[in-house]
């Protein structure tokens, strides 16, 4: 890992807080991503399972947390799995954990080699009534390839017939929501390495430069400042290359006159920043492109004021659309009439992107930027994280 360490006691308070949501004589086990092959004898580089490394601080693959709070014997209620290495995976993939070391990342005492496994796990089993198992259960997952924590759950399902198997994926998702003072720095670090990327850019970007050239400048300061490197593939659209909403050939040259639509962030020991931004590739904008970032601006400051206990998702969406269709009457870019025979029941956001294709791609980039939440940067505003914020021109 590129990172420095992280304070074990975050992953300490964070098992502590998971184990009292848990159900009387329950087990919980949760494993490593796969180690996902690229072509040949090559794997992707490594990422691991965020859930794993909340809960242990463990970035390692082929390992497995088991919490078991009621366990009989103390030393099996927090167990600790880990990969054995030898000389032979020293030598072509490097240095592994050794015990002392996956203590001291995740301050669990009890770790054993991962072939140890079978021979502590059926024994546990017969003192607990529930399972808890981890599954994807983000809304926009597919895959026609079974991974690593489905394959586990559903050979447990074979085997232990007569347990009652519970999800984890909710109660993880309400204790991830409330971020520790620790993962609150470790966001930070995400977006001060994003801000410095795209200062960077900022003084780079010239008529003639390719938008491969932009993002070979953002990896070179994720890298240089021990980021993982991009939480996501970034997007660098200049012109109508905005107009594709997840574009990432980023092949294009830079011209004067373009907007550049810029979605990129770090990701930090494993914790990612989330950033977009629309610049001038000339230095300044044009007074029709000024008028568009400047309803872009007031859109996003209206849409933070919305973000207060007690509005809901739903409520937030439709009111948020309602403030970019006014934003977009004044531009000209829609009419009234396009307003009353909008899609009904669709909101406002998806029934503006139906009318994109009357848009110029000069504006495109901007346009899009409030159509997809792209400049709301929601997340962080929720923390009081929000950086380089945008400003009147």
């Amino acid at each position: 890992m590129k990172y420095t360490s992280i304070d074990s006691q975050l992953f300490v308070e964070n098992r502590q807080r998971f184990i009292s949501k848990l159900k009387p004589k329950s087990i919980a086990f949760l494993n490593a991503n796969d180690e996902m092959p690229r072509n040949g004898d090559a794997n992707y580089l490594y990422r691991q399972n965020s859930d794993l490394f909340y809960l242990s601080g463990i970035d390692q693959e082929q390992t497995i947390l088991v919490l078991f709070p009621d366990a009989p014997l103390p030393r099996y209620r927090e167990i600790l799995f880990v990969r054995k290495t030898n000389e032979h995976i020293a030598i072509w993939e490097g240095h592994k954990y050794t015990k002392d070391e996956a203590r001291a990342a995740s301050g669990i005492q009890s770790v054993y080699w991962l072939d140890d496994y079978n021979s502590i796990i059926p024994m546990l089993m017969n003192h607990c009534e529930n399972i808890y198992v981890n599954m994807n259960e983000n809304d926009r997952f597919s895959s026609e390839v079974p991974y690593r924590d489905l394959r586990f759950a559903q050979g447990m399902k074979a085997i232990y017939t007569g347990h009652h198997f519970e999800r984890l994926g909710p109660l993880l998702a309400s204790l991830r929501a409330i971020k520790h003072d620790i993962e609150i720095k470790l966001m930070q670090r995400a977006m001060d390495i994003t801000e410095k990327a795209f200062r960077r850019v900022l003084r780079y970007v010239k008529p003639g430069v390719m938008e491969y050239e932009i993002e070979a400048e953002i990896i070179h300061e994720f890298i240089r400042k021990r980021a993982n490197g991009h939480a996501y593939n970034p997007i660098i659209a200049s012109g109508p290359s905005a107009c594709v909403l997840h574009y990432n050939e980023n092949n294009r040259e830079c011209k004067a006159g373009d907007v550049i639509l810029m979605d990129f962030g770090a990701e930090y020991a494993n914790y990612a920043a989330d950033l977009t931004r629309c610049v001038p590739v000339s230095g300044e904008f044009t007074q029709r492109q000024r008028d568009v970032y400047n309803a872009v601006l007031r859109v996003m400051k209206g849409a933070t004021k919305m973000l207060v206990p007690g509005n809901t998702i739903e409520k937030y969406h439709v009111e948020v659309g309602l403030l970019m269709e006014a934003e977009l009457l004044d531009l000209g870019l829609i009419s009234k009439s396009d307003i009353k025979t909008k899609i009904q029941n669709c909101p406002p956001i998806k029934s503006i992107l139906c009318m994109a294709p009357r848009i110029s791609s000069d504006l495109m980039c901007t346009i899009l930027a409030i159509a997809t939440n792209r400049c709301n940067l929601v997340w962080f505003s929720l923390a009081n994280l929000v950086f380089i914020s945008p400003k009147k021109v």
